[in-house]
């Protein structure tokens, strides 16, 4: 019963952490002690872990943010092989860095860089610092230049918001709650070892989860749409592109998939907010001849 109520204590004394609430941990250790339920080097083990927690919402340097976003972009690669056609790719990273210019990022660490990926998924991923992916299927969803503009411009908006680096840093608390868990057992025996690592087991696999496989959130997505549309209008572009490329999402994306349809919310939902943040603007100007020309010389193999 005496190692049951040290587990509980140790598993309450990890949540109280995952929490934010140093105070609260600081008073249950002193609880504990008091008890009997945890020894002193217990509680100094367990408030050594807080410490881990609190630096986990350090910010991250400009620095640490490239370094981060090559090894996601390098996972990206992993998974899709990037597509060999050089005329496209520099295409895709004459317009992009034309976007980036007049975000309210226009520069990292690194630089911004685009590159098509050879996958028939309709997708697109923005690693921390600017590495940004679009795959073809992706860009077959465009239907001139201002379509492909819009796709770029979320990308972006993902990376101006840092989004990438919100998540990351969620992520570490993960690797806090490890801390505390294996910092805290290295003064107990090998059967609470086994014990502890069974508590935090399932609620790290669910965090991951939610974190890495489920995309980025509802309130994010809208984020990002509302950074394009203000990016597209800076550089003369209709924004009322990015609805008819949801539209044309709308049609294409299967239930289920493994794409957008799994880590996007539903192009509906999106198109009325994006129309809500576009108003009654109307861009000056109407797309050029030498848009469309150059938009076909670059895809037209799609």
């Amino acid at each position: 019963m005496r190692t049951l109520l040290r587990l509980f204590f140790l598993a309450v004394a990890g949540f109280f952490l995952l929490a934010g609430c140093e105070t609260l941990a600081n008073i249950g250790t002193s609880v504990g002690v008091a008890t009997g339920t945890i020894s002193d080097s217990q509680a100094d083990s367990i408030k050594e872990s807080a410490k881990a927690v609190a630096k986990s919402f350090e910010d991250i340097t400009p620095e640490q943010e490239y370094y981060i976003g090559r090894a996601v972009g390098a996972n990206v690669l992993a998974m899709h092989e990037p597509w060999s056609e050089e005329k496209a790719n520099e295409y895709l990273n004459r317009l992009g860095q034309s976007l980036a210019l007049a975000s309210d990022r226009p520069e990292t660490f690194g630089g911004y860089h685009f590159l098509v990926l050879d996958s028939e998924e309709i997708n697109a991923f923005a690693a921390p610092s600017g590495l940004i992916f679009v795959s073809k299927g992706m860009l077959r969803c465009t239907t001139n230049e201002d379509t492909l503009a819009a796709v770029l411009a979320h990308e972006i908006g993902h990376v101006q918001l840092q989004h990438g680096l919100q998540a990351i840093k969620k992520s570490r608390i993960t690797t806090a709650i490890t801390s505390v868990a294996l910092t805290s057992a290295q003064v107990a025996g090998s059967e609470e070892v086994q014990q502890l690592t069974a508590v935090f087991d399932d609620s790290i696999k669910d965090i991951t989860s939610t974190l890495i496989n489920n995309g980025y959130s509802r309130a994010f997505e809208s984020e990002a749409d509302h950074a394009a549309v203000k990016i597209l209008k800076r550089v003369g572009y209709d924004p009322r592109a990015l609805i008819s490329l949801l539209e044309v999402m709308d049609k294409r994306l299967k239930p289920g998939g493994l794409d957008c349809a799994k880590t996007h919310p539903d192009p509906k939902d999106r198109i009325e907010d994006v129309r809500k943040a576009i108003g009654d603007y109307r861009p000056k100007t109407s797309a050029s001849a030498v848009r469309d020309r150059r938009y076909r010389e670059a895809l037209g193999s799609l």
